[in-house]
């Protein structure tokens, strides 16, 4: 286990020893080891190996040797018995916002409820309610949690979450009382998918702004309402909080609440290492550090006072720049001490885009409708590739219906107007065996075709469905191919197949063949992860909407996050190149 894994056990620890009644000097114990480990400052191993773990603050003797146990990933008797003890429904009423540990374990042990069926059913008949410390408010609230634990609980999609997030920072930036303000969190690194929001805000004058946050018309809950943080939920059950703190300490706190866990870790080690503590509140010198005193923290005298901006912050640690996107504990301090951090992707840098579709398959728009939407985003080309006929259920091609519609390409690049220049594509199934759906006598007719998986994605070991894909990188097509949306993946719907990565970004990079970031919401694939494996080898980038309406060119906005959290540079990507060069590469 690695130390999250690891706190995460303690932690489950401590609820399991809170639902079965048991001390609270106990609880607590597992409770500080939990958020001990996750503020670690120096590497675990080291810790275990010198016996110095019992001298970090928060982490008791009792507690080094299960820490060392799950270390190497061997189970703890105490936890298994725990977890046979407890019934399974009410663990899963710990889902339920704002329904902990003690209030479960009060209306199990008084009422004998043991699933969450039975609470609804004891909530409405009012035998909750005549319980000590509930009553008729806490019992509305708990029926709603109830019915809306599985919202709570889910993860959302970047493209959606946007849509709530930044109109409302728009609005709060406009306050008077707000000096500046971000939203920081998995949504500012791009990450896929959000689970809630973190607000940032530096400002003297907190009670303005708590007050107009709890009362946007989009929220359906206030679950906290204090001096300087509060918490909401909105519609479709998005979590939002919102800090406020002193604007000399808001770059410290938007550092600290964008993350991750792993590069703040990186970032307090390197701190220390220069006899100085980084925390939420700020840089000090490690004997003047507040710890998790929050209270008086603001008191204590900045090491660093001429932090104003986060360069400062990273250049006070003798870092470059590192932008969110890339903070996930990976390699990103190394190069940034080296100050050879990539010139990241933006969106401005893109001049086209290659993988969509139209009415002629499942599209919603003409080829010209297409044409004139691309232009409208400053685009000078958009490639057209609409499914092969093996997508049947996408209304595919055929042979003639596909030769109609180059000629119909070729016909609106004769025309001049208000319309982006078109590539002629076709998105090209690969059969289960590898084969394509098309024959190079035709395929080579086509500027580029995309090679994608839609039919027999399950029922395939990971070396079949690898040598699979690795046949069609390597079937002489006649023109340019680019690999469709590699993992298959739809984000909160559907898994992988699973495949070997590296031989498919192998065998792309012999083959020359271009390997697309699919950029719709739900697929944003290849995975970001594997990106720098594929610049390594020299596998270029197409980042590709695989809009089938006007309205979906905009999702290159995905694409272009998950291209810089797998830093990715222009010259990597195919789409930055200008008109010419890419008729050029097509040839």
């Amino acid at each position: 286990m690695d130390v999250r894994d690891i706190a995460g056990r303690l932690e489950e620890i401590g609820t399991l020893l809170e639902l079965k009644g048991e001390n609270p000097f106990k609880i607590r114990a597992y409770q500080n080891g939990a958020r001990a480990l996750e503020s670690l400052e120096e590497d675990l191993d080291t810790l275990l190996a010198e016996e110095r773990l019992a001298e970090v603050n928060g982490i008791g003797k009792a507690l080094v040797e299960k820490i060392a146990k799950l270390r190497k990933n061997q189970e703890l008797p105490l936890y298994t018995d725990l977890r046979e003890s407890i019934p399974d429904g009410l663990l899963e009423m710990l889902e339920i916002p704002g329904f902990g540990p003690k209030k479960i374990r009060k209306v199990h042990t008084e009422l004998g409820i043991e699933s969450i069926e039975e609470l609804k059913t004891a909530c409405e008949d009012g035998r909750v309610a005549g319980l000590s410390g509930f009553g008729k408010k806490s019992v509305e609230n708990l029926l709603r949690g109830i019915e809306n634990r599985i919202a709570y609980g889910r993860r959302h999609l970047w493209w959606d979450v946007q849509g709530v997030a930044l109109p409302l920072l728009e609005q709060l930036q406009q306050l008077p009382e707000v000096d500046r303000a971000e939203v920081a969190g998995s949504f500012r690194r791009g990450s896929e998918t959000v689970g809630d929001l973190d607000y940032i805000v530096g400002s003297s004058k907190p009670k303005p702004i708590m007050d107009w946050f709890v009362s946007r018309p989009n929220v359906t809950e206030v679950t906290a309402h204090g001096e300087t943080k509060s918490s909401v939920r909105f519609e479709g059950g998005l979590q939002a909080d919102i800090r406020v703190v002193p604007d000399d300490r808001y770059v410290f706190a938007l550092h600290h609440f964008t993350g991750s866990k792993d590069h703040n870790v990186k970032m307090r080690q390197r701190a220390l290492a220069q006899g100085l503590s980084l925390s939420e509140w700020g840089i000090f010198k490690k004997s003047d550090d507040p710890g998790d005193d929050g209270a008086k923290a603001y008191e204590r005298p900045l090491a660093r006072s001429d932090v104003k901006e986060e360069k400062d912050l990273f250049g006070a640690l003798g870092l470059a720049f590192i932008p969110p996107e890339l903070r996930e504990g990976l390699e990103e301090l190394d190069l940034a001490e080296m100050g050879d951090l990539p010139r990241l992707i933006t969106n401005a840098d893109l001049r086209g885009v290659f993988h969509n579709h139209t009415k002629a398959s499942d599209g919603m728009a003409s080829l010209e409708e297409m044409a004139r939407a691309a232009r409208e985003h400053g685009w000078d080309y958009l490639g057209i590739a609409d499914h092969s006929k093996a997508s049947f259920q996408a209304h595919g091609l055929d042979e003639n219906r596909l030769r109609e519609q180059l000629d119909q390409v070729r016909k609106l690049n004769e025309k001049s107007g208000d319309k982006a220049h078109l590539f002629a594509g076709c998105e090209v199934d690969i059969l289960k065996d590898g084969r394509l759906d098309f024959e190079k006598d035709l395929l080579k007719e086509l500027d580029y075709a995309v090679l994608s998986i839609h039919v027999s994605m399950s029922g395939l070991s990971a070396d079949e469905m690898t040598r699979r894909i690795v046949r069609a990188l390597e079937t002489d097509t006649g023109c340019r191919k680019m690999l469709g949306h590699p993992s298959g993946r739809l984000l909160l719907r559907r898994e992988p197949y699973a495949f070997d990565a590296r031989r498919v970004i192998e065998a792309a990079a012999a083959n020359e063949v271009v390997i697309e970031l699919n950029a719709n919401p739900w697929r944003m694939d290849l995975d970001w992860r594997h990106w720098r494996l594929a610049t390594e080898k020299g596998v270029l980038c197409a980042i590709n909407p695989d809009a089938h309406a006007t309205e979906d060119l905009a999702y290159t906005l995905c694409g272009i996050l998950a291209a810089r959290k797998g830093a990715l540079t222009p010259a990597r990507v195919l789409n930055t190149r200008s008109l010419q060069q890419v008729v050029d590469f097509f040839g």
